[in-house]
């Protein structure tokens, strides 16, 4: 028995140089990690597409573009502008269209979270996508019948959309030991690259066609996404064709016997909504969401009326923060995952460092931009904010799967109900907040309303976070988690005294 074990060990060491680095072996990588890189980088292009486009689609702020760029009376105007291809539609109307997407996109959670039990997360995730990529290549067309017709699209991509996450995140128990849910977790930051390259190539194609042509190129990229989703995509490591089996070995002996056992088993909703943990992730990420927003959904705005940029400078300005972003995550990753296997402090303190790192810092910086004049801080300023927001992922984002590696997209789909309302409130509030897009006084009352709500959402967590596993979490299965597992867990939270019978 020993002999054996001692040579599981020797094959699940040789295998875990690859799962470590990626998350999954260079054979496996391209089809499951990659793809879900992409997954999310392209989510995140179709969602936010509209929200440069709008500068370019509203007759107000055509005017004030055709200004910036008529350098003299023989300059040659862009395109987009050019063929007055604009509607009149106010801020309010603007506010209602971007934050559409998102009222419906919060009531999709729950029903993510059971479709993905039921169905596997290929199918909800493949599904959600494709109706996402159809709606982006609809919007141009909607958008010449009425906004009430976009704002219609937008729910559906919202709904449609609000499937993603709790998919994604019902597949981390099957493949990430605990050890590596830092790292792997950098994988889903592809919607920090694809904010980023929305920004950059959309205000490219907005500047030089039209704004019509972003929705398409933004459809078709969806489109082909999926088809290759399809094609390479699988739930669980035993469906994977060309997976080894060392690789299956390792997989199995670090995520625990109750990860396999709970497929079809009822999920405790009532013990997950009354979880003071999971409800600590839900306000301090909603607190999260709404400050991101803010930079993602009035950045353009605002360096249009305030900074006074070319739209496409705007869009490299609005979106690099964000490419960048990813790569901040990856560094919050893996030195989150560091101090966990050396022990520098116990998981649940990690989880909430990370966490300050993503709404102190974010909350102090964008208080601060609306009283700087120079332009060049101002803009370093924003991109430290922007960056920084990304620690969350090592925060509470994975302190997720910390408490109920079982239940992660159950305990996902309730904890974004929580907070991604700020995803539509906070575009909304903007709206009513900032009437006058060229009023600097209006643009500090918002980013300070964003500020106090970041700084004081994160006081919760700091009270009721913790990164023990829920009693709830092991269902009616025996309560032996994976040896790798336990001993973390052991070693890090006997500091936390939270006895999971009382959390």
């Amino acid at each position: 028995m020993s002999n054996s074990n001692n040579s599981a060990k020797s094959r699940s060491t040789d295998v875990k140089y690859f799962v470590t680095q990626e998350g999954f072996s260079e054979e496996i990588e391209p089809s499951n990690l990659f793809h879900k890189f992409n997954g999310f980088l392209v989510s995140f292009m179709m969602r936010n597409d509209i929200n440069i486009a709008l500068v370019a689609m509203t007759a107000e702020n055509s005017t004030q573009l055709t200004g910036i760029f008529q350098t003299n009376e023989n300059a040659t105007l862009s395109s987009a502008l050019a063929s007055a291809d604009t509607f009149d539609w106010s801020p309010t109307v603007k506010s209602v269209i971007t934050g559409s997407f998102f009222v419906c996109y919060v009531l999709s959670q729950v029903v993510g979270g059971v479709a993905a039990q039921r169905f596997g997360t290929k199918r909800v995730f493949g599904w959600s996508q494709f109706a996402t990529a159809f709606g982006s290549l609809c919007i141009p067309f909607a958008a010449d019948l009425h906004y009430t017709v976009v704002i219609v699209i937008r729910c559906i991509q919202g709904f449609a959309s609000g499937l993603t996450w709790p998919a994604m995140y019902a597949v981390v128990g099957y493949w990430i030991p605990l050890s590596e849910r830092s790292r792997f977790m950098s994988s889903f930051q592809g919607f920090s690259i694809g904010i980023g390259l929305t920004y950059v190539i959309c205000g490219f194609i907005i500047d030089n066609f039209s704004w019509r042509y972003a929705f398409f190129t933004t459809g078709s990229l969806g489109m082909l996404w999926c088809f290759l989703w399809y094609m390479l995509a699988y739930n669980t490591p035993h469906e994977h064709p060309r997976i080894t089996d060392e690789e299956l070995e390792y997989i199995e002996m670090n995520i625990g016997v109750e990860v396999k056992e709970t497929v079809g088993t009822k999920v405790p909703w009532k013990c997950i909504f009354t979880s003071l943990p999971v409800w600590a992730i839900g306000i301090t990420t909603f607190g999260r969401i709404w400050i991101h927003y803010v930079f993602i959904v009035y950045g353009p705005s605002f360096m249009t009326n305030i900074l006074k940029f070319p739209l496409q400078t705007n869009g490299f300005l609005s979106g690099m923060p964000f490419i960048c972003s990813y790569l901040s995550s990856v560094v919050f990753c893996c030195i989150a995952d560091k101090m966990v296997l050396k022990e520098v402090m116990s998981l649940t303190n990690i989880r909430k460092l990370f966490t300050a790192f993503s709404q102190i810092i974010p909350g102090i910086l964008i208080f601060s931009i609306g009283y700087i004049n120079n332009i060049v801080v101002l803009l370093i300023i924003w991109f430290i904010a922007v960056t920084y927001i990304t620690a969350s992922y090592a925060g509470a984002m994975a302190n997720i799967v910390d408490i109920a590696p079982n239940l992660a997209g159950q305990v996902l789909a309730f904890c974004q109900t929580i907070h991604m309302p700020a995803s539509f409130l906070s575009p909304l509030a903007g709206g009513f907040i900032v009437t006058s897009e060229g009023s600097i006084e209006e643009w500090r009352i918002l980013f300070g309303t964003s500020s106090v709500i970041s700084i004081v959402t994160y006081s919760i967590y700091q009270i009721y976070g913790t990164a023990t596993i829920q009693k709830w979490n092991y269902l009616s299965t025996s309560n032996s988690n994976s040896s790798e597992e336990n001993n973390i867990l052991n070693n890090k939270d006997t500091e936390d005294n939270i006895p999971i019978d009382d959390v």
